[in-house]
């Protein structure tokens, strides 16, 4: 069975007409994201690139703990954006500019105006952004980045630019927050460095450079772990892991990676 994820390419009414190498696309279509779908033997996360010409929905996702509240079972959304490319002037919305109450979020999602309540950071490559439950986001456009995400599909849209798709502004605004965003979920991450990118109760993450150390391999164990190649290759058993692919290992250590390669890796907690 091969390492190597299948792709799934998603159309997006934000997506790009044309999509950086090594990604390839039909004409007339607007890719938005491109997933590497979940394996059977790692279901928690999904790796996904996404990548925009128009800024997406104001939106928001549940916790585990509301989603099994409301019966849909274990379905929060907890999700990671390292910035890969960032046209001049992009920007991301994440959090409000002061704390506000529900019923000025619901007028706000109604007139359009929510979109100018958010705190919208500049953002350029190796940024990073962590992005709890119940935080109110947006993408904008010109942005391209990898999202690594607990696998749910449960996303409630508060504001939509006029597009005609379904809005969630009851749901939305019982789990958002109107809060702001907190300094500590984001930072910048330069170009080569190796660094541990997340590690909570829902997965880690950590970028490399080359092999990774003692200290990282015992944090992976055992355990099964994705593999994304950013620079280089890295290789699982016989199979050779490109820029633009993502591998699945069932050890960190079954891995080898590129000496001068960067790659990222990832595993639930």
């Amino acid at each position: 069975m091969s390492a190597l994820l299948p792709i799934k390419e998603v159309e997006k009414p934000w997506g790009k007409d044309e999509l950086p190498k090594p990604f390839t696309q039909r004409p007339g279509q607007r890719i938005g994201e491109i997933w590497f779908e979940p394996p059977p033997e790692l279901p928690e996360l999904l790796v996904k690139y996404i990548f925009t010409s128009e800024a997406l929905s104001v939106q928001v996702h549940p916790t585990d703990a509301q989603t099994l509240a409301d019966g849909l079972g274990k379905q929060g959304k907890e999700e990671c954006w390292y910035i890969i490319h960032a046209e001049p002037g992009a920007t991301l919305g994440i959090g409000f500019i002061e704390d506000i109450d529900g019923e000025t979020m619901r007028h706000a999602a109604l007139d359009g105006s929510i979109e100018h309540l958010l705190k919208w950071y500049p953002v350029k490559p190796g940024d990073f952004f962590y992005i709890p439950a119940n935080t109110v986001h947006a993408i904008g456009a010109g942005v391209g980045l990898i999202e690594t995400q607990q696998n749910s599909d449960i996303t409630y849209r508060l504001y939509d630019y006029g597009r005609p798709r379904e809005l969630h502004l009851e749901k939305g605004i019982a789990v958002a927050k109107g809060e702001t965003y907190a300094d500590k979920y984001h930072w910048h991450v330069a170009e080569r460095e190796t660094a541990t990118l997340v590690d909570n109760t829902l997965f880690r993450l950590d970028q490399l450079e080359g092999e990774p150390s003692a200290e990282v391999r015992a944090r992976y164990g055992s355990g099964t772990l994705l593999v994304i190649p950013r620079d280089g290759w890295a290789r699982i058993g016989e199979e050779e892991i490109l820029p633009g692919g993502c591998g699945l290992a069932s050890s960190i250590d079954d891995v080898v990676f590129a000496p001068e390669g960067l790659c990222l890796i990832t595993q639930p907690a």
